[in-house]
């Protein structure tokens, strides 16, 4: 991953998400409900758009959105997939990819903003590492305490 000077996670993804690792452009977090699989995103940049990011960084994201969004089919339970990158509230670019099924607590709406939250077991959080580490041969990289804050 490309190391960005003064790059900092915000601290509402970081007091919201658990950091599962980082792949080649971005940080990867798991929103901490359980209630749906919902991944998060956050390419290592000072860039708040996609269309910021040079073209390069702009084709790893989709890939790596992809790779996600092919995870999240593969091991949940799901019907469709919702991606976005919307930052009204957070500014700092983020991607979410959320799985969704008709009897999750929000369907047909969307999932941020809705107040129901339960969050991960330990033996959940392992698992869906575990299950990253397999499916992502690699790709994922865990060593992310540089890019937080305390």
């Amino acid at each position: 991953m490309a190391d960005v000077d003064g790059f900092e996670l915000d601290a509402r993804l970081a007091s919201d998400c658990l950091i599962l690792g980082e792949l080649d452009c971005s940080l990867l977090l798991l929103m901490n409900n359980a209630l749906v699989p919902w991944f998060i995103l956050v390419p290592v940049t000072q860039a708040t758009e996609i269309y910021q990011l040079p073209e390069e960084h702009q084709l790893q994201l989709l890939k790596e959105i992809d790779l996600l969004s092919d995870f999240i089919n593969s091991e949940f339970s799901i019907e469709k997939l919702n991606v976005a990158a919307i930052g009204n509230i957070v500014k700092q670019l983020h991607v979410h990819i959320v799985g969704r099924h008709p009897s999750d607590y929000c369907w047909p709406g969307v999932v941020w903003g809705a107040e129901q939250s339960e969050p991960y077991s330990d033996a959940e959080i392992k698992r869906i590492k575990e299950s990253l580490e397999t499916r992502l041969k690699g790709r994922i990289k865990v060593d992310v305490k540089k890019l937080t804050t305390d």
